[in-house]
């Protein structure tokens, strides 16, 4: 019989390690601490967009060119779950696109992160970093990086009248890195 209890403890220690296994495993895929170290810089320019082309117009003189980019909002990131700063302008392109930038962007990497534009009041402290999912929003797609200078491209046709605010959002955990409230430029 001490045989037979000594297969059985075994077979449940060995039991015991695979579910131990499975269970860290499953765990480091969910949380990805070790992005908490890793900081990926971005450092991409304002896109140019070449003004549209009006084939009756003459040449003009550089004094009628069409103006460059101009900032229709803009804010300053604040921190939420995690420690952020930086400045999101929202930019019109010469040919009317218009991009959502980040500059000077430092905030903690994480899973699954995202830039939102929403309609959300920007909160400081614990109060704001759930709120931004509570209403309207559009995600601009992945952060591309915790750090630098940034650019996402706003979909052709988005009413911006209805959208107040920016977050960094983590979709995994829905909570809010950090958010800037946009004024008028």
């Amino acid at each position: 019989m001490t045989g037979t209890r000594t297969e059985r403890r075994g077979r449940v220690r060995a039991g015991a390690l695979i579910v131990a296994v499975v269970m860290l495993s499953a765990g480091l895929y969910w949380f990805q601490p070790w992005k908490l170290w890793q900081d990926e810089t971005v450092k991409e320019t304002l896109p140019t967009a070449a003004a549209p082309a009006d084939a009756t117009a003459t040449p003009r003189s550089s004094a009628s060119a069409p103006p460059g980019p101009q900032v229709i909002a803009q804010g300053a990131l604040i921190s939420h779950e995690h420690a952020t700063t930086g400045t999101v302008k929202l930019i019109r392109l010469p040919d009317g696109s218009r991009t959502l930038r980040l500059e000077n962007l430092d905030t903690s990497n994480g899973p699954d992160l995202r830039v939102w534009l929403t309609d959300a009041p920007v909160k400081e402290g614990t109060a704001g970093w759930r709120v931004f999912d509570d209403g309207t929003y559009v995600s601009l797609g992945k952060l591309k990086g915790n750090k630098g200078d940034q650019n996402y491209e706003i979909p052709a046709g988005l009413d911006l009248s209805g959208y107040s605010s920016v977050t960094i959002w983590c979709d995994r955990f829905d909570v809010s890195f950090g958010a800037a409230a946009l004024t008028p430029a």
